[in-house]
């Protein structure tokens, strides 16, 4: 990633039975072909190394998210959108209902 891009939001949180959730987003200089809404991403929750939910726009693939093994493609709406989607999974596969 370009060392232009302006880090706006990094938190991590680490759960009692050691499953970890980190959330980082940076804002690029300029929109590109990839990231038109201007954002690089990584969310992140896991327990004992494994992944369980992931959301990220690495270059080539574009928003998309990792659930229970599966890989499909996140339509991006909003910062806050991508968030609560994400702490909707993170519940989910928690064993927790959305809300």
């Amino acid at each position: 990633m370009a060392s232009t891009a302006t880090l706006i939001f990094r938190s991590g949180y680490v759960y009692a039975d050691g499953a970890i959730r980190e959330m980082v987003l940076w804002k690029l200089p300029q929109p590109t072909p990839e990231r038109s809404h201007g954002f690089k991403y990584r969310l992140y929750y896991g327990l004992a190394g494994r992944s369980m939910v992931r959301y990220d726009n690495e270059t080539g693939k574009g928003d998309h998210r990792h659930v229970g093994g599966r890989e499909e493609p996140y339509h991006f709406r909003s910062v806050e959108a991508l968030v609560a989607d994400f702490l909707r999974d993170v519940d989910q596969a928690r064993g927790r209902p959305a809300s």
